[in-house]
């Protein structure tokens, strides 16, 4: 179950972080300033009395790990002796791009959750019918003093025993983050915190928004924007279409555009742009090379389902689109469109901050910032989005890219940039939400069943607007993305007034 669209404390203490670090960064002014990194962790976490765990210290030690974090600088375990601000300096460059690993799991602040365990509850009546004895393929049932108990070395979690139990009183525990890991990348360390196999990991912050604990988290590019903005270069941002349901009731693209200029962005565009080139070049690509030379053709706009797909089927590597991303083309498009501006692309997702630090693209995309960071960074401006003048910005996307966000929206946009072209083209099309569901995909697309279609691969749940960067309900989220498609200056993405340049952009 996904946490999006409850506000917790878990929320409030990452968006006072993003605050903190945001304000630090426009009053920064030189090195000795980064020393009030070590008065933020007090004002975040006052007085003596916990709020949250069982020590006020123990809390204000994940604060500043957090803080850390949001400022791209590497995580310390509880045993090494540095100050909060070591290393800040060096981040503090517009230029500095976050050392890997991007997710990262601050182990004083995990709970050590049982990793695995089918459990029987004192809701187990000892029934006469014993039907979870009846039931386990491998007799690791047994009853003692009326109760039912699960030998753990026998049980093999087929859950058979739970849907056979009439009165619920069977659980199966799981650490919330390893459930919610479509990559099976969580595990144990040897004090049963839970640890990240980066090998596995695609970076889809999937374990980040499950994690009732707050203990995970993404390292972040705040402090660097923010000094970006107040250097001489114009700083413009990319907005990504799911942003549209993580507005708020009443609150418009002009609204925000408005209000990213009063933090010192240059101006806002839509990545519903790049989303229409993208779909014309997915588009002439299917239609040159499937079947002919490829079996089927996954899509490339998704990173965490692109790099899982690759990994696990190599064989099949070839048949992820090619096809540049939405980002990406934007940040292109924009970087010849203003020679030497810098580039923010604001999203839903952790995997782009991931996408936007390979070497081949960091040249297109400078920042990548959540939509949940950039509210930290609008409340450390006092920029309220309500408050803001609708500065409306000129609709220059499809309604085909404004539905990028939303699970089908990409596939559904090929097939029509397709049909456009060629009329009497079928284009049969599958897709699957969560990592687990694009394995099982890719699978069946393995072993044949699939042949001659077009794959949709997203890695969070509803698409885009379930990504981990994301604050709003997925269902409330994927309606306000729907309503904006009808804005659109034209239905498809082949209407694309700039069209004719993605051959330079592609170069």
């Amino acid at each position: 179950m996904s946490m999006r669209g409850i506000y917790t404390s878990v929320n409030d203490i990452r968006h006072r972080v993003f605050s903190e670090v945001a304000r630090l960064s426009y009053e920064y002014e030189k090195p000795e300033d980064l020393k009030e990194m070590a008065a933020i962790p007090y004002r975040i976490i006052p007085g003596e009395v916990s709020t949250y765990r069982e020590s006020v210290f123990l809390e204000r030690a994940i604060v500043r790990e957090r803080m850390r974090l949001a400022m791209g600088l590497p995580l310390r375990t509880a045993a090494e002796q540095s100050a909060v601000f070591d290393g800040a300096e060096e981040c503090a460059s517009p230029e500095k791009y976050y050392q890997p690993p991007l997710i990262n799991i601050i182990k004083f602040a995990c709970h050590s959750c049982v990793e695995n365990k089918v459990v029987v509850t004192d809701q187990c009546q000892g029934c006469l019918a014993h039907p979870c004895k009846e039931n386990c393929p491998k007799n690791a049932i047994s009853f003692k003093n009326g109760h039912a108990v699960i030998d753990q070395s026998l049980c093999i979690k087929c859950e058979r025993c739970m849907s056979a139990c009439q009165y619920s009183a069977i659980l199966h525990l799981q650490r919330p983050c390893a459930k919610a890991c479509g990559m099976h990348a969580i595990r144990s360390d040897e004090y049963g915190r839970a640890d990240i196999d980066q090998e596995k990991c695609v970076s889809c912050g999937m374990c980040l928004v499950n994690c009732p604990f707050g203990a995970i988290a993404d390292k972040a590019q705040i402090f660097q924007v923010i000094q970006a903005i107040r250097s001489e270069a114009p700083v413009y941002a990319a907005i990504a279409p799911a942003v549209i349901g993580q507005l708020g009731a009443g609150n418009t693209l002009g609204k925000l555009r408005a209000a990213l200029k009063a933090l010192g962005f240059k101006d806002m565009v839509e990545v519903a742009i790049g989303a229409d080139l993208c779909t014309i070049e997915e588009a002439r690509d299917f239609m040159e090379e499937v079947p002919e030379k490829l079996p089927f053709m996954g899509t490339s706009c998704c990173p965490a389902w692109s790099v899982m797909a690759k990994r696990e089927f190599p064989e099949y590597a070839h048949c992820i689109s090619m096809a540049l991303t939405p980002m990406v083309l934007t940040g292109r498009l924009l970087k010849k469109k203003y020679p030497g501006c810098k580039v923010a692309f604001i999203g839903p997702c952790a995997a782009k901050k991931l996408e936007a630090s390979r070497r081949t693209i960091r040249s297109d995309i400078d920042f990548v910032l959540t939509f949940e960071e950039v509210l930290g960074i609008m409340e450390a401006k006092n920029v309220k989005l309500a408050e803001m003048p609708d500065d409306r910005a000129v609709i220059e996307a499809s309604s085909d890219g404004r539905a990028f966000g939303i699970g089908g929206g990409v596939a559904n946009a090929v097939k029509n940039a397709i049909h456009d072209i060629d009329p009497d083209r079928t284009v049969l099309m599958e897709r699957a939400e969560g990592l687990d569901e694009c394995r099982k995909m890719m699978q069946k697309a393995k072993a044949g069943k699939y042949n001659g279609y077009l794959l949709e691969g997203m890695a969070c749940p509803g698409g885009c607007v379930g990504g981990a960067g994301t604050l709003a309900p997925i269902q409330k989220a994927t309606v306000a993305v729907q309503m904006s498609t009808r804005e659109g200056t034209t239905a498809h993405s082949t209407g694309s007034k700039y069209s004719d340049m993605l051959p330079k952009l592609e170069e």
